[in-house]
């Protein structure tokens, strides 16, 4: 049941690897549709790393009680932490990069969909 989810999941926030930038993604048309849709798409990344990292979580917790220690599951919740940290600062530098244009909005949320995405394949990696 739980890969049924991770199937429907998939295909709302991750597509393929051969596909261009997020904003790309979102086809031509002005500013606002673009950051409309790639703030869209956002939500739908971080709400798959939600449930993949969920899965992580389960399977952590589970070694560790197989192994009778308490240390995959906390040692998920720091990488987690530090990996939100890690995607908030590299965003803001990516966003600076643009030199304050009408553009970086878009690349700071490009940026966020890009290793949010990252983030759900290596957690997936970990889930049982």
């Amino acid at each position: 049941m739980r890969w049924i989810a991770v199937a429907a999941v998939f295909g709302m926030g991750l597509p393929g690897a051969g596909l261009a930038d997020p904003a790309t993604e979102c086809g031509g048309g002005s500013q606002v549709e673009i950051g409309a849709c790639v703030s869209e798409t956002l939500g739908r990344v971080d709400a798959t790393v939600e449930i993949y990292l969920g899965f992580a979580m389960r399977s952590a917790e589970e070694l560790d009680g197989a192994t009778g220690r308490t240390v995959a599951a906390p040692a998920l919740e720091a990488a987690q932490s530090a990996w939100a940290a890690y995607r908030e600062a590299h965003c803001e530098f990516v966003g600076a990069t643009f030199g304050g244009g009408s553009g970086t909005g878009i690349a700071i949320t490009s940026c966020k969909i890009e290793l949010g995405r990252d983030r759900a394949a290596t957690l997936m990696r970990y889930a049982q």
